[in-house]
């Protein structure tokens, strides 16, 4: 929902809703800027130009999925159920887009379905037909196949960092 919120929009919400918003736009900035996420989005970059990095931060999710109970001592079934209820909680805050995307969102299962290169397929292709197949981000699971290694490696070096960067924000927030 973040990345549809412009300027000081965010201004409009609850505190706790403002605070996640300034971390995501946090977690985004230094993301962009991080060595080892522009090394990922380098090896996409001539086929997908400016949407390398939108992929590279799916390739990213499909590897904290996978690899979920290195980070988590909940289980991610369970984690996201408790994401798609607290989206029914406060529904009447999300934004526009956010209330559209949801009920797809939980029908597909998307979170979890992140776990799998299939699923990733899937949001890949989803997002593409989003951007009238100017992406060509459905062909990327074809790199994330190739490059699986490299990514998974990346992802791990780049996660102990993010987690890090995280924790410093929110002791400001």
């Amino acid at each position: 929902m973040a990345d549809g919120i412009r300027g000081k929009q965010f201004e409009h919400f609850p505190e706790e809703v403002q605070k996640g918003i300034i971390l995501h736009r946090s977690i985004d900035t230094y993301t962009d800027s991080h060595d080892v996420f522009r090394q990922s989005t380098k090896r996409l970059h001539e086929k997908y130009h400016h949407y390398a990095g939108v992929i590279v931060d799916i390739i990213y999710d499909h590897f904290l999925a996978k690899n979920w109970t290195q980070y988590s001592d909940e289980k991610l079934e369970d984690f996201i159920n408790r994401f798609y209820q607290s989206l029914h909680n406060n529904y009447d805050i999300l934004t526009e887009r956010t209330q559209g995307l949801m009920p797809y969102m939980i029908e597909r299962n998307w979170l979890l379905s992140y776990q799998t290169v299939e699923g990733i397929h899937q949001i890949l292709t989803q997002m593409d037909r989003r951007s009238k197949n100017i992406s060509k981000m459905q062909f990327a699971s074809e790199e994330l196949v190739e490059f699986y290694a490299e990514f998974e490696q990346e992802f791990t070096l780049f996660f102990e960092d993010i987690k890090q960067h995280a924790k410093q924000k929110l002791l400001t927030l």
